[in-house]
């Protein structure tokens, strides 16, 4: 996918809180330190957030396609079906150095992704924040670790990013 408007999406710290782990024969990523919260439970918001702009592409920029073998399908089916549907891609793929793009910043890992893929605009949803390239900080809509996307600011900011997306 070339050109269009695309929204880079992390996982921890934006649809649920960041204190997600993984454990063998745990049946999955799992919730800890994080009583009363479930995994995806800010899905159906960013749904919500979206439905206004049906021409925003999700690429996925979470650790989740790495750790699930690279496989942006089998990590997508956790999104509402409307978010998986947006869907185009991730920020790791297949073929690359594994070590490599989990040593870099979030943020070089998406800047990477955008000159590869060249969208038209962006702008990414993550509660990583640091070591972000200075020209790409207006791009990031910084999530609460715990409350990811779901506090007043957050969900103000990414309204007023994905409308003057769409030059509104």
């Amino acid at each position: 996918m070339s050109g269009g408007l695309v929204l880079y999406l992390d996982f921890d710290g934006v649809l649920h809180p960041e204190s997600v782990y993984r454990q063998p024969g745990k049946g999955g990523p799992y919730l800890a330190d994080a009583p009363g919260h479930a995994l995806f439970e800010h899905a159906e918001m960013l749904e919500a957030v979206l439905l206004p702009y049906p021409d925003v592409r999700i690429v996925l920029s979470t650790s989740w396609v790495q750790a699930y073998g690279g496989s942006v399908a089998k990590v997508a089916r956790r999104l509402t079906p409307d978010l998986r549907a947006r869907v185009v891609g991730a920020t790791y793929q297949n073929g690359m150095d594994a070590d490599e793009w989990r040593q870099a910043s979030r943020g070089m890992q998406i800047l990477s992704d955008v000159l590869h893929r060249k969208p038209r605009d962006w702008i990414a949803l993550d509660d990583d924040y640091l070591d972000w390239p200075d020209h790409c900080r207006d791009k990031l809509v910084r999530t609460h670790p715990v409350l990811g996307i779901s506090t007043p600011v957050v969900l103000a900011e990414l309204r007023a990013k994905l409308a003057r997306m769409h030059g509104e």
